[in-house]
C-alpha cells in the first residue's frame, strides 16, 4: 500500500435522497477495499469529535441556500467551514465557495457567458436577468438585448424542487405570466437530443438524454407551456414535449475536442472537482451551446463514477504527500545551512554547488502535481508532525 494512502480517512456529507440515488454504499465498498476509512459525518456533532479526515465529501447545497436566511442553517455552515479552514490541509470536494456561484442562475450563466468570450468553441444563448416585475413590463427591453421568441423561463434559484419549474413563452403576452426574479433566454431548437456532460476531476462522461422538441421560431399565438424539466430530461422520461413534429435525423454529438475544450474552461472558472454541464447542439448551425452547470450532479448513465472519483482522490492525496515531503525537505536544509561549521576546509569543497551533499539531488524541481490539481482552492500547510 502507498505511503500516501495508509490510514487516511474519507468522510462524506450526504442527505438521504443523494446517497440513496448514487447508491453510495457501493463507493463506501470499494474506498474500503483499497483501504480507505469511510466516515459519515453527523452535522449535529461537532466535526472534532469525528475527525480527523483528510478527505471531505459533499452535497450541502441545501443548507448553503438555507443559511441564507435560517440561523440554524447558517450555524451548521459557518462551524463546517470554520472546521475546514482550522485543518486546512484536509481535501475538500467541493469548496463552499466554488459551489455557491452555481447555486444561482444568474452568476452561473455570467460563467458561462465569460467561457464563451475565451473560447468560441461553444456559445451562450442571449438572455436577461429580470429582477423585478414582470417579463410583460420588460418586454421592450428584452427585444433590445436581441432575444427572440420562444423564450424559455428559469428560476433564478438553481437547486431544489423549485429550480426544475420552467416555462416556454411564445408571445409578449405570455411575458405577463412569468415573474422575477426569473432568467428569460431564447430558445435554440435542438432536435429533443441534451448532452449531458458529467465531470469528475480530470475525467468527463457524456450522457445522451431527450429534451425538448422543436418549435417555429418567431412570436406566435401559442399558448405558454409550463412544465419540470425533470419530466423532460431523465432517462425514462416520456413526454409529448420531447416528441419531434417532423422527421428528422439524430444530432451530431459535440465533438471530444470541443467537449474538453469546454470542461477545461469551466473547469478553471469553477474550481470545482464535481459538476455538470448541459450542452445542445444547435440545429441550423451546428454549433454546440452550454445552457446550464451545476455542482455535484447526479451522473445517472455513469457506471465507471466511483472509480473516477476515488481515483481522483487518490490522485489528490498523491499531490499533498509529495507537497508535503518537498516542504520537508527545505525546512531540513533550511536549518542545516543555519548551523554553525566546524571544518572551514571541508565546508569549501561543497562551493560548487551549495547544497549540502545529502540534499543536492532531493531539491530537484519536485515532480509537478497533476494538472487538477491547480483547479482547487484548498490550501496546504506546512507538513504537520501530529494528525489533527
Amino acid at each position: 500500500m502507498p505511503s500516501w494512502r495508509k490510514g487516511k480517512r474519507i468522510g462524506y456529507c450526504l442527505n438521504d435522497k443523494k446517497k440513496k440515488k448514487l447508491n453510495f454504499q457501493g463507493f463506501e465498498d470499494l474506498c474500503r477495499k483499497r483501504g480507505y476509512e469511510v466516515i459519515e459525518i453527523d452535522l449535529a456533532k461537532p466535526l472534532r469529535e469525528q475527525g480527523p479526515f483528510d478527505v471531505i465529501i459533499h452535497k450541502l447545497s441545501d443548507l448553503i441556500l438555507e443559511s441564507g436566511y435560517d440561523s440554524q442553517s447558517h450555524q451548521l455552515i459557518r462551524d463546517f467551514q470554520t472546521y475546514v479552514e482550522t485543518y486546512s490541509s484536509i481535501i475538500l470536494l467541493d469548496p463552499f465557495p466554488a459551489v455557491r456561484p452555481l447555486l444561482d442562475r444568474f452568476e452561473s450563466y455570467r460563467l458561462l457567458q465569460d467561457l464563451q468570450d475565451q473560447d468560441s468553441c461553444i456559445f451562450s444563448p442571449p438572455y436577461v436577468e429580470l429582477n423585478s416585475g414582470t417579463g410583460r413590463e420588460a418586454a421592450a427591453w428584452i427585444r433590445e438585448q436581441g432575444l427572440t421568441f420562444p423564450l424559455i423561463c428559469k428560476t433564478r434559484v438553481a437547486h431544489g424542487p423549485s429550480s426544475h419549474e420552467m416555462a416556454l413563452i411564445f408571445n409578449e403576452e405570455g411575458l405577463g405570466e412569468v415573474s422575477a426574479p426569473c432568467l428569460l433566454q431564447s430558445f435554440i431548437n435542438h432536435d429533443a437530443v441534451l448532452f449531458k456532460v458529467f465531470v469528475v476531476g480530470s475525467s468527463h462522461f457524456v450522457v445522451r438524454r431527450p429534451s425538448l422538441k422543436n418549435f417555429p421560431r418567431g412570436e406566435s399565438a401559442r399558448k405558454s407551456i409550463f412544465f419540470n424539466s425533470c419530466s423532460i430530461s431523465k432517462p425514462e422520461s416520456c413526454s409529448r414535449l420531447t416528441e419531434l413534429d417532423e422527421a428528422t435525423l439524430e444530432p451530431t454529438p459535440p465533438s471530444d475536442n470541443v467537449v474538453r475544450r469546454a470542461v477545461r474552461g469551466l473547469r478553471a472558472a469553477l474550481g470545482l472537482s464535481l459538476f455538470g454541464v448541459d450542452l445542445i447542439v444547435e440545429k441550423q448551425t451546428g454549433r454546440c451551446a452550454a445552457i446550464d452547470v451545476n455542482a455535484f450532479p447526479g451522473y445517472e448513465g455513469v457506471p465507471e463514477f466511483f472509480s473516477a472519483l476515488l481515483n481522483h482522490i487518490e490522485t489528490l492525496l498523491e499531490s499533498h504527500e509529495q507537497a508535503a515531503r518537498a516542504r520537508v525537505l527545505v525546512a531540513e536544509y533550511s536549518l542545516h545551512q543555519r548551523a554553525p561549521h566546524v571544518d572551514t576546509a571541508q565546508e569549501s569543497t561543497h562551493d560548487a554547488d551549495p547544497r549540502a551533499p545529502w540534499l543536492a539531488s532531493s531539491l530537484e524541481t519536485p515532480k509537478s502535481a497533476p494538472a487538477e490539481s491547480s483547479f482547487f482552492t484548498f490550501a496546504v500547510l506546512p507538513a504537520m508532525l501530529s494528525r489533527h
